[in-house]
């Protein structure tokens, strides 16, 4: 059973990588006259995002930079380990949340963004895994 999802999550990591290399091909230039449009409105852009191992970090730091966005991290008190994170033992923290909905309310180092009312453009980013097919 645990072969079956290591190959799905590989599968799917896999096709995620030839999307995103076919679509970052093809837009280049749209991308950069979306880029200015968003740079020339009235009001702030904010990305929060929340990032278990540094990927999500990377893709949010980069909006941030070509949409001239401040950054807001969501971050767990408890940070999560490697161990916490290994969805492949049943007994890790992220299975046991997973498993049972009354262990997801994770308390937050910051809830409030400061000055929220002056973004008008908000970028939400967090990871998305799913190991069942």
């Amino acid at each position: 059973m645990k072969t079956k999802k290591i190959a799905a999550v590989l599968l799917t990591c896999i096709m995620a990588i030839g999307l995103m290399a076919g679509c970052g091909a093809s837009n280049t230039n749209q991308s950069a006259s979306n880029t200015e449009n968003t740079s020339t409105g009235n009001g702030k852009t904010l990305v929060v995002y929340y990032s278990a191992s540094g990927n999500t970090k990377d893709v949010a730091e980069k909006i941030a930079k070509i949409t001239e966005a401040d950054l807001f991290e969501i971050e767990p008190v408890e940070p999560y380990t490697d161990d916490d994170l290994d969805w492949t033992d049943d007994d890790s923290r992220v299975s046991r949340e997973h498993d049972d909905e009354s262990l997801r309310d994770v308390e937050l180092v910051s809830t409030t963004v400061d000055n929220w009312d002056s973004y008008d453009t908000v970028y939400i980013g967090y990871p998305k895994m799913e190991y069942s097919l």
